[in-house]
């Protein structure tokens, strides 16, 4: 009911621009109350509650549609509501966020931004600015600035943020960079919605700044070269979806500013809107990447679409480009995917090539070269390019008239230069007509049956060649369409000639062939069709006059393609056809009746499309101009038409309406051939004829053809309603829908007599000759047909749908707006409009005749023969879709082959009902009906057929089927209803709703004793309701009970129990002691489900817990705080921890007040803050059985009985699949539900067992123990201090036990246990388990190990206490500083993580308090006082100490180097995790790091280094804040001076990282990018050769990513090294020819060339105008001594392998001299340097 009327309110909702906010005003409390509701079900995941699949999206769907009508106060009530949820380390955050994202109204107008989102926006964008690490909600936080940015054009001032926002983007595209680096793998999940990241940018572009454009540029510059198709990788889907994108959000805001009506909502201020220029310029710096994309690895669709934006924008920079590479293209034959790609691509850019208009007026001048030379692609060899060629030249041929204006040249000279170029081409208009028959008749020939597969072989047609005949016919009827008078004359020659002059094969070129004629004719059906009917009538009866052909098995292949030409050319206009009714009639008396099957089917095909011909409605012509092309030149200039879009205004439709006298020739056909057919079959039914099957089969085809021929006059079954399926006040009559025809009901309505005659024959048919397979099969469809058609199918209308939409699509013009499509896809739409409503079925009324038909079809359904059964179904789910209420009639049929106590039901029916049962993917699903009337049948009924004799678990088909049911109905159930109420709100609306309509309207007023009536009838309803729920569950547990019911039923039944808990009603007594015993049932499947059912079951006996309002300020004392202050505060101290004041006694623990939610007091207090009330006023702790309800006692008696508990408690300890088992909350929850219902009753019994399972160290075991206390401790929520007291006296042992004894297996399981158990309390409530945990973690018994599980633990119960623990924070910080030099690597693991958790608290988020935890900046302090003996020291850091050092000298620096390594873990812990890095402290590790880190890629490393490795890694990708960048480079500087060689190249990659993860911040800072690029010249002189190579690599991709420019100066630099002369070769003795250093001459001379090689290999996929000069510079260097050689040798070949594709192209740059020696240095290796 809900998402039925959501669905209603969204669809009235839909278009806003309709209604504005004066005419309507929504609450917004009552959806926030149903989304909390639904969404955040606190039943839901114990099985309380089934919700269906969609709720989630209909829900938000609605939201954004109520949205912009919310009242203006609504932001400020909504930040009051969700403010307090905001703390950032709690999963609330996520919810809040995402709350305000989909609640926040953005479309106020600007006089009430105040009261809009002034209130929220500097929080906001300060909270996302300053978080780090992509937390989930961060993409929200996008998703709501990009819809207010679209919302608010220039109203806000972006500026200061975008560095920040693109740096975020371009980061979000995970794009892969540096040579060694390591993903984050959080980053893959969390990244931004490309969508979203592209409304916000579009929304920001424009305004006076210019400043988006310039960091767009940026930002394409920067990925570029990520889109050569050379590059692949999962984030290529990303950058395709970008293009795609952003080229339709501008079209969209242009579309916005230029050309909408203006509405209500806020227009965008002139001095935003986007000017001629800012289009300008966007298009020309996403055209690059665009033109690289057309290529790429995952298909041109993306580019296709973008190109098609991008010219409607600017078609003289977007169009030429293209072109350059679509007429190479199409002359090359090696490289169809190269032709496929453009050609696509010229589609997309189709509409704006060929209309030209003000931007690009010689557009259209290309167009017939494009077709000329497209041509030679309708190739029979190559299937892919055949299609896009078909697709090519139908798209442009439907944009332009083919008409030869060239006379026109001698009559008019007012033509413009491009006009008069037109017409001269469109001479060749004829000749381009002619040649693409010639292609297509070669096409043809090449696909004779005969030519591609032997006869033997199927002899239908393949799915390709189906899709080529789809293609060609469909071509080839546009370029007719769109031919004038002349050219279709001369092309309708050809084609008759060719179609006349061969005998073709009916398979597959006859197909083609006859299409083409088909498309001939119905174009201009007069001259057509008398060269075509009169021909084709001679040679059939000429073929036909000797009656022994009437007899013939195989037929004649002429008489064959005479007969299936003249079905095809029937296809047309009907008033046309009239002319050669005799003809017609002649031809079917002739053949309907062949012996010959190929040959009967044709002649039905005839009869079959004569009928539609004459009956239908349609439209008869598809011109892209009304009224066709015939005019003459003088008064017509067909060349102002080319890419005209239709006006929808005045389309002038040419409809084909029936006339009386097709009416009466329809009729006449029906008279002649149906009658008599239907005669024979009847006759035959009553046994009185006898007929072959063949002739049966024969009859049925004629029934059939004639059946669908004529559908659309024949009018629907009548007969009386079934009535009783549902008892209503409401009329449940259908609603007519009027289609344009008028029943002539004074006829013989034929759907009748063929419904009566069918059902005979079936019955005579099941009866004598069930085996007739065939004749079964046309039955079949006779019967649906009967039922459904009324003129067109709905398979077919869906396929065209999809195509319809498709070519929308590719040929919409979005720029100019809505419906400006070409006129032929206007009819179209139109046509489709027209099917749609012929096709409206649902909601038919119930009647007899519709009964028996359906129940023939169940009757086939379960017959013997599977494919006969499988076509039955089909049929039988569609009309069960249509009809009102029919599936209530027809369960109770199906159940009866289910019912145990037949005898006579064979296998086959039993599976066919299941089947039926079982429904099809998309239609109804008896089995699970949403109704307790239906369901109340069908479950016990599957259950018990358990016992039928037709069931046997033996056949795996049963089997599965049983399992598929099962599966469907859990996927599917949703809870139904037990009590509808309607409010008397709506009552008070409906009443005056009808008061204000008209006096007159035809519905009187309700009087209050109808309404009464209708409220008793409700209550009657619930009545039954409630009824029928208990019944089901008692009829469940009936059958379960039954004696030798198979196991698999039995799970069955359980399952359908466990879907009948509710979250309104407790569960009746038996079924609660039925599944309490299951919980100790053999099997383990029945054991899980028991397990979940008791956890709801205690959830419904759950007694209400009183909550009290309280005020915060007055328990802590202080003020309230004037502005927004998050963290910790005076007035949220009191919930801190404090180990002064724990609650330990009763007095404390009763005058507590305690908060068990975390978030609560972070950010903001809630309006009301409320908690539970004293114990005096919660429901009574420890009643004695008597006082317990009949539900509660049961549980009681069970679990109070040893044996039971002892056999549960056996059971949980048994392991389930070994090693996958973990911590498993349902059983967490069964026991939360005890302790929480019973408090400690159950303890007693339970004691002995838990002592029992901690001495035993086993897996299994020790989970059980660990889901127990878990419980326990949640459970114990409400107990009294007493109770409490007791518990942790028992608890402490047996946890101190337990934590000793952990193992590899079991410590998940502990640290999820305690963390399960801290969840939301209070951690003054749990001060025991805190100070057990505290003890000492690190106590050494029991070896590093132990150590390591206990720290686990311990950080699991700390960090879901976040930050109101900053004591035991403290406490534990202080414990764990003197022990950070520990030796073993999993402890050194588990306190970088702890640490970790340690200082999540301390972040640096806008108007956040200083916090009370510990601290990072006051602890990096300390560390780097202990490190500094590493630092100072100069030599190389080796990791000497051996793990296990005995007495060894442990002088500071061995503790420096064991300090460091734990320091590491930290830092790699905490750079995925926290909110903030602390940058500042950190930067003074980084020459440290820089030290150690290797250079190599290495595994065999000791952990030191290769921690240190991918600790920088990590610290590269950071996000830096732009204060932050001056920092940085001067540590980079700093170390650039070291004397580690290895400290000098780490820096390099670093950076290379760094920069591109941060790209705009530092672009934004000319200082930075000055002396990164001093950084990097200076480092390509150092003195290490390794050094100096990776400075070029770095200096390359800095050119790459345009972070610098390749200018003057630097160039000159390069070339002033190269010229440093290089030191003379002595001749020295052989002796000292050892490894002597470079001079400094050559380390310089070697940096220039490293110099020169960077720029060229920056730009690998083009050659730009300085490169040719670069490269002879180099080839200079060929012979220089080693290591330049070498350098230049890789240069150049690095060249040639990325210059290689497309050298034809680069060759274009260079100089015939440099060309020489180019091609001397690329081919011959140099061996005589």
């Amino acid at each position: 009911m809900m998402q039925g009327f959501a669905r209603l309110l969204i669809n009235l909702l839909k278009k806003k621009e309709l209604l504005s906010r004066d005419d309507l005003e929504l609450p917004w409390r009552p959806l926030y109350e149903m989304l909390e509701r639904i969404l955040y079900s606190k039943t839901e995941h114990l099985g309380l509650n089934w919700f269906p699949n969609s709720v989630e999206s209909v829900l938000k769907t609605l939201v954004k549609s109520c949205r912009p009508y919310f009242p203006e106060d609504a932001t400020a009530e909504m930040l009051d509501e969700w403010r307090p949820l905001m703390c950032p380390f709690d999963v609330t955050m996520q919810k809040a966020i995402t709350y305000f994202e989909l609640f926040l109204p953005t479309t106020l107008p600007p006089e009430l931004h105040h009261k809009g989102f002034k209130l929220w926006f500097d929080e906001f964008i300060g909270l996302w600015v300053s978080v780090q690490n992509l937390p989930q909600w961060e993409g929200h936080l996008v998703n709501l600035f990009a819809r207010l940015a679209t919302d608010n054009i220039g109203y806000i001032d972006w500026d200061p943020y975008v560095p920040k926002i693109f740096t975020r983007i371009l980061r979000s595209l995970n794009l892969p960079v540096g040579s060694n680096q390591v993903v984050v793998p959080r980053f893959l999940t969390n990244a931004y919605d490309v969508g979203h990241a592209v409304m916000w940018i579009t929304a920001m572009m424009g305004g006076p700044s210019k400043l988006v454009q310039k960091h767009l540029s940026g930002l394409f510059n920067g990925i570029a070269s990520f889109y050569h198709p050379s590059n692949n990788g999962r984030w290529l889907n990303k950058l395709m979806k970008l293009l795609q994108r952003l080229p339709s959000g501008v079209v969209r805001r242009l579309h916005r500013e230029r050309y909408k009506k203006v509405t209500w909502l806020t227009p965008v201020p002139e001095s935003h809107k986007l000017t001629d220029q800012d289009v300008t310029d966007f298009v020309q710096c996403i055209i690059q990447p665009v033109l690289l994309a057309m290529f790429s690895k995952t298909g041109s669709l993306e580019a296709a679409q973008a190109l098609q934006n991008l010219a409607l924008m600017r078609p003289e920079l977007v169009i030429p480009p293209v072109l350059e590479k679509t007429y190479p293209a199409l002359e090359t034959l090696t490289e169809p995917h190269q032709l496929t790609a453009t050609l696509s691509c010229v589609i997309g850019v189709a509409r704006s090539l060929v209309s030209g208009g003000k931007w690009f007026p010689e557009g259209p001048t290309h167009m017939l070269p494009l077709l000329m030379r497209a041509l030679p692609g309708v190739d029979p060899n190559d299937f892919s390019k055949c299609m896009i060629t078909f697709q090519f030249i139908a798209t442009f041929s439907t944009l332009v008239p083919l008409v030869d204006c060239s006379s026109v040249l001698q009559e008019r000279d007012d033509l413009s230069e491009v006009e008069r170029e037109l017409c001269s081409a469109s001479a060749e208009f004829e000749d381009f007509v002619l040649q693409f028959m010639d292609r297509c008749f070669g096409l043809i020939e090449s696909s004779t049956l005969e030519q591609t597969r032997e006869e033997t072989e199927t002899e239908k047609m393949t799915h390709l060649e189906s899709l080529v005949e789809l293609g060609l016919s469909s071509t080839f009827s546009t370029i007719l369409t769109q031919c004038s008078k002349d050219i279709f004359k001369v092309a309708l020659e050809k084609v008759f000639n060719f179609a006349v002059s061969n005998i073709f094969e009916t398979r597959v070129a006859g197909r083609m062939v006859a299409d083409m004629c088909r498309a001939a004719v119905k174009c201009r059906p007069e001259e057509s069709l008398k060269l075509f009917v009169p021909h084709c009538c001679n040679v059939i009866t000429h073929l036909t006059g000797n009656d022994d052909v009437l007899h013939d098995e195989e037929l004649d292949k002429e008489l064959l393609w005479n007969l299936q030409l003249l079905s095809e050319i029937t296809r047309v206009d009907g008033k046309k056809l009239l002319l050669y009714r005799e003809q017609f009639g002649k031809i079917l008396q002739r053949t309907l009746h062949l012996t010959c099957k190929q040959g009967y089917i044709l002649s039905c095909n005839l009869l079959h499309h004569l009928l539609r011909s004459a009956t239908l409605i349609y439209p008869t012509e598809y011109c892209s101009v009304p009224g066709g092309f015939d005019k003459p030149l003088s008064e017509y200039f067909p060349i102002k038409d080319w890419g005209k879009p239709g006006d929808l205004w005045n389309l002038d439709i040419q409809w084909h309406v029936p006339s009386s006298e097709e009416i009466n020739f329809a009729f006449y056909l029906l008279d002649t051939f149906l009658q008599p057919e239907l005669t024979r079959l009847e006759l035959y039914a009553l046994g009185e004829l006898e007929m072959s099957r063949d002739d049966v089969q024969q009859c049925l085809a004629i029934v059939h053809n004639c059946l669908i021929g004529s559908g659309n006059i024949l009018p629907p079954l009548k007969g009386e309603r079934v009535a009783h399926l549902v008892p209503s006040l409401v009329s449940l009559e259908e609603t007519k829908l009027y289609t344009g025809v008028d029943y002539d009901l004074s006829r013989e309505n034929y759907r009748e007599t063929i419904a009566r005659v069918t059902r005979k024959l079936l019955h005579y048919i099941l009866d004598n000759s069930e085996d007739d397979t065939k004749s079964l099969f046309l039955i079949i469809k006779i019967i649906s047909d009967v039922l459904q058609f009324q003129g067109s199918h709905k398979h077919e209308f869906d396929s065209r749908w999809k195509s319809f939409n498709l070519v929308k699509k590719s040929m919409e013009n979005r720029l100019q707006g809505k419906k400006q499509h070409i006129r032929a896809l206007l009819i179209d739409r139109v046509m489709l409009q027209h099917e749609l409503r012929t096709l409206t079925m649902e909601g038919c009324e119930y009647k007899t005749s519709h009964q028996e038909m359906i129940r023939d079809l169940l009757c086939l359904s379960t017959s013997s023969y599977g494919q006969v059964r499988s076509k039955a179904q089909q049929a039988f789910f569609t009309a069960l879709g249509t009809y009102n209420f029919c599936c209530r009639d027809i369960i109770p049929l199906v159940l009866e082959f289910l019912r145990p106590d037949r005898q006579d039901v064979t296998q086959k029916q039993f599976k066919g009902a299941l089947y039926c049962l079982l429904g099809n993917h998309s239609g109804v699903c008896l089995a699970n009906l949403h109704d307790w009337d239906c369901i109340a049948q069908t479950w016990p009924a599957i259950v018990s057929s358990g016992l039928s004799k037709a069931m046997s678990l033996e056949k795996p088909s049963i089997v599965r089927l049983f399992d598929d049911l099962a599966e469907k109905i859990h996927r599917q159930y949703e809870t139904i209803g037990l009590d509808f109420a309607v409010p008397e709100k709506c009552m008070e609306v409906a009443v005056l709703l009808q008061k204000s309509g008209q006096e007159s309207s035809e519905f009187p007023a309700l009087g209050s004793e109808e309404i009464q009536l209708g409220i008793q009838r409700q209550k009657e309803k619930n009545a039954e309701a409630v009824r029928n729920y208990e019944n089901l569950v008692n009829m469940l547990l009936d059958c379960v009970e039954q004696r030798n019911l198979p196991w698999k039923f039995e799970h069955i039944s359980i399952g359908f129990l466990s879907l009948l808990l509710r979250d309104d009603r407790i569960l009746p007594a038996r079924a609660i002691k039925f599944f309490v015993q299951c919980l100790n049932h053999d099997a383990i499947v029945v054991r899980k489900v028991a397990i979940s059912a008791v956890a709801g079951i205690l959830k419904q006996l759950k007694r209400t817990h009183k909550k009290v309002p309280i005020c915060p300020y007055e328990i802590s004392g202080s003020l309230k705080p004037s502005s927004i202050q998050a963290g910790d505060r005076a007035d949220n101290q009191w919930l801190h921890y404090n180990s002064q004041s724990l609650p330990k006694t009763k007095e404390a623990w009763e005058s507590c007040c305690f908060v068990e939610k975390t978030h609560w007091g972070y950010y903001t207090w809630p309006q009301t803050m409320t908690v539970y009330a004293p114990v005096e006023q919660q429901p009574k702790l420890g009643r004695r059985r008597d006082e317990l309800t009949e539900a509660e006692q049961i549980i009681y008696d069970h679990f109070s009985d040893p044996k039971f508990v002892e056999q549960l408690i056996k059971f949980l300890s048994l392991e389930d699949r070994k090693g996958k088992d973990k911590f498993n909350p349902r059983r967490f929850c069964l026991f939360k539900g005890l302790f929480r219902n019973f408090d400690d009753a159950f303890l007693p019994v339970l004691q002995p067992h838990l002592e029992q399972l901690v001495a035993d160290s086993h897996e299994s075991t020790q989970r059980c123990l660990a889901e127990i206390i878990a419980g326990l401790i949640r459970g114990s929520k409400h107990w009294t201090f007493e109770k409490v007291e007791k518990l942790w006296k028992l608890l402490c042992p047996l946890l101190r036990t337990a934590l000793s004894n952990i193992t590899v297996e079991t410590y998940n399981d502990w640290g999820t246990c305690i963390a399960t158990s801290c969840e939301s309390r209070d951690p003054r409530k749990l001060h025991w388990l805190f100070e057990l945990l505290l003890e000492s973690p690190l106590s050494g018994e029991g070896g590093s190990f132990v150590d390591a599980c206990r720290l686990y633990v311990l950080q699991g119960g700390l960090a879901q206490q976040e930050w109101r623990v900053p004591e035991l924070l403290h406490r534990l910080l202080k414990y764990l500083e003197p022990k950070l030099t520990q030796v073993y690597k999993n402890v050194r693991e588990r306190i970088g993580s702890v640490l970790t958790y340690i200082f999540m608290i301390d972040v640096s988020l806008p108007n956040t308090a200083a916090t009370k935890s510990p601290r990072v900046h006051e602890f990096t302090t300390r560390i780097l006082e202990n490190l500094k003996p590493l630092m100072e020291a100069d030599e190389e850091i080796q990791n000497h100490v051996m793990e296990e050092n005995g007495v060894g000298e442990q002088d500071e620096r061995t503790q420096g180097i064991k300090l460091l390594k734990t320091i590491l873990k930290w830092l790699m812990a905490s750079a995925g995790r926290s909110f903030s890095t602390a940058v500042t402290e950190q930067l003074q590790l980084l020459p440290l790091f820089f030290k150690i880190a290797p250079v190599e890629n290495d595994n065999s490393y000791d952990e030191l280094k290769r921690d240190a490795k991918m600790c920088l890694s990590l610290m590269s990708q950071g996000l830096l804040y732009p204060q932050q960048v001056p920092l940085v480079l001067q540590v980079l500087k700093q170390t650039a001076r070291s004397n580690s060689w290895h400290a000098r190249y780490t820096i390099l990659t670093y950076l290379q990282t760094m920069v591109f993860y941060n790209l705009f911040i530092f672009l934004n800072n000319s200082e930075a990018v000055n002396d990164i690029r001093w950084l990097v010249i200076k480092l390509l002189e150092d003195e290490q050769l390794e050094v100096r190579e990776m400075a070029a690599t770095t200096l390359s991709g800095l050119l790459q990513c345009n972070f610098l420019t390749m200018d003057g100066p630097m160039q000159t630099h390069f070339e002033q090294l190269c010229k440093m002369r290089l030191p003379k070769k002595r001749k020295r003795d052989l002796a000292s020819v050892g490894d002597t250093i470079p001079s400094g001459d050559l380390v310089k001379r070697h940096a220039g060339v490293l110099g020169l090689s960077a720029c060229i290999l920056s730009s690998p996929y083009d050659v730009p105008t300085w490169m040719p000069q670069l490269l002879m510079d180099l080839s200079a260097h060929l012979n220089d001594p080693q290591p330049i050689e070498m350098t230049v040798k890789k240069t150049l070949s690095n060249f040639r392998r990325t210059h290689h594709d497309n050298w034809q192209e680069h060759k274009q740059q260079f100089t015939d001299d440099q060309l020489l020696v180019l091609t001397d240095l690329l081919v011959s290796p140099c061996y005589y340097a």
